[in-house]
């Protein structure tokens, strides 16, 4: 029986298939030399190191699916999305150390092509320095969790809804319903003001100046029935007027109270404003604004 086994590896080594097959994988793809004298390193890539890499990258890739379905089995869908986000990134770099490990295991020079590529990895690593930071910046607000998908946050005077978290951008949508894509590495720039991590509810204000001479109980009344008759204004806490200042024209006063939904807010404020001008009009409150005699000497 080990002498038929003999024959036949015989036979195949000795056709002109086998041979074929072998030429093929030995192959020579590329084949150049870097440096001269001692430092010269010698670069060959043949057919069968890059079936052999591919065959690695793809047993990798299943490997990681596994592994990923039996850590995030048991875990919450948001904890799951998080974690599906940190783990995209880190597949890459698992790719590249796996890659280099295969390289330098077969013989192949990875500190002659590191050396060779010197001054492209330089310049790719320059231009790629943002979005490392975004990468960096989105890893830290997936662990921070100081921004979650729904909450309204306002940065650079730009408000939106976030509606997605992304490892390299964070998408919001506005109150016009337009999409705002925001860099995460801004979110370490810049002062960023979330308005419902403490929940949707939200106070807000209203400021308006009356004339002086006016009726300021009767201003107090008017401005707290602007607010209390707003289907959006909520009646606990109930809505207060401060008086905030004796103003060079005007007797200024802040109306606050309290909505139910922060992202809607502003469309909230213009309509309490709408209905402060109507009842001034109707109870002869002015309005006062900044007036100047000009006298022309002749």
């Amino acid at each position: 029986m080990i002498q038929d086994l003999e024959k036949i590896e015989e036979k195949i080594t000795e056709s002109s298939v086998w041979e074929k097959i072998v030429n093929f994988l030995e192959f020579k793809i590329l084949d150049f030399t870097y440096g001269t004298g001692e430092e010269a390193h010698a670069i060959v890539l043949r057919v069968k190191y890059v079936l052999l890499v591919s065959i690695v990258l793809i047993t990798t890739t299943y490997l990681l699916r596994f592994l990923k379905k039996l850590i995030t089995r048991k875990m919450p869908y948001d904890d799951k999305v998080k974690f599906n986000t940190v783990f995209s990134f880190a597949r890459w770099i698992i790719y590249i150390i796996v890659l280099l490990v295969v390289l330098d295991s077969i013989g192949f020079n990875v500190t002659a092509i590191f050396a060779a590529s010197a001054a492209l990895l330089i310049g790719v690593g320059l231009a790629l320095q943002t979005l490392f930071q975004d990468i960096i910046s989105g890893i830290f607000i997936l662990i921070d969790q100081s921004v979650h998908v729904g909450d309204v946050i306002e940065l650079d005077g730009k408000i939106g809804r976030i509606e997605e978290i992304k490892l390299r951008t964070t998408r919001a949508v506005t109150i016009d319903n337009r999409v705002l894509v925001i860099p995460n590495h801004l979110y370490l720039e810049k002062s960023l003001f979330n308005w419902t991590q403490n929940g949707a509810i939200t106070r807000e204000s209203v400021s308006v100046g009356v004339a002086y001479g006016s009726d300021l109980e009767l201003v107090k009344k008017l401005l707290l029935q602007s607010a209390s008759t707003h289907p959006d204004v909520l009646s606990a806490p109930e809505p207060s007027v401060l008086f905030t200042e004796f103003a060079d024209s005007s007797l200024n006063f802040r109306l606050v109270f309290t909505v139910q939904d922060s992202f809607k807010a502003g469309f909230t404020k213009s309509d309490i404003r709408f209905e402060i001008d109507k009842l001034f009009r109707e109870n002869n409150i002015s309005i006062p604004f900044p007036q100047r005699d000009v006298y022309i000497k002749t």
